[in-house]
């Protein structure tokens, strides 16, 4: 597994960048295979392993960070639900709002929702009508990038807020199911690639 950054051309910051050099190797020994989970077929990638490490789980925030420093993001949206565990700190150590991106039915107040395809099914991703500020540039964030369709759902949804997806960085990018052509144009930074 290997650090992989941009748009299939461009990366991250040098800080970023540094640290994902030193990062990647030591992040791929935490993350555990776990097979036919949650359905058979299906290779789950245990990460609470990495949460167990404090020195490992602060560095990989700082990297997420860095990457949204690079990006001038003014907020962080995190996908449910690792990406809650990710995004928070990682806005926290930007100083910027956090903005979680939940499934359908989790959110009490006026939601956007958007249906995306995942390698085992579908779902909805919602997000308070009035999280984002109006032209805010907005850190997409999560765990895992897979088919790209949960991504691509949470830069839609910032869209229909009307703020502006500048990137979208992941922990694990599992690159041969082409996750990054879901999501357009927006640079895509993954820690480590499988």
């Amino acid at each position: 597994m290997t650090p992989r950054s941009g748009s299939g051309t461009a990366g991250g910051t040098v800080l970023a960048e540094q640290l994902a050099q030193q990062l990647a190797p030591r992040v791929s020994k935490l993350l555990l295979d776990v097979p036919d989970f949650p359905v058979p077929g299906v290779l789950f990638k245990d990460l609470t392993p990495l949460f167990g490490d404090p020195g490992a789980f602060a560095e990989t925030v700082e990297w997420f960070a860095a990457i949204g420093r690079e990006a001038h993001a003014d907020a962080v949206v995190g996908i449910e639900s690792r990406g809650f565990l990710l995004g928070a700190p990682a806005a926290l150590s930007l100083g910027v709002p956090f903005v979680p991106v939940r499934k359908a039915g989790k959110l009490p107040r006026a939601v956007f929702e958007e249906s995306y395809d995942l390698e085992y099914g579908s779902a909805v991703l919602a997000v308070h009508a009035d999280a984002l500020s109006a032209g805010a540039r907005v850190l997409v964030l999560d765990d895992v990038l897979a088919t790209g369709g949960t991504a691509a759902a949470a830069a839609a949804l910032v869209r229909r807020g009307g703020a502006q997806p500048v990137a979208v960085s992941v922990l694990l990018e599992l690159g041969f199911l082409g996750g990054r052509a879901r999501v357009g144009d927006l640079p895509v930074t993954a820690l480590v690639t499988a």
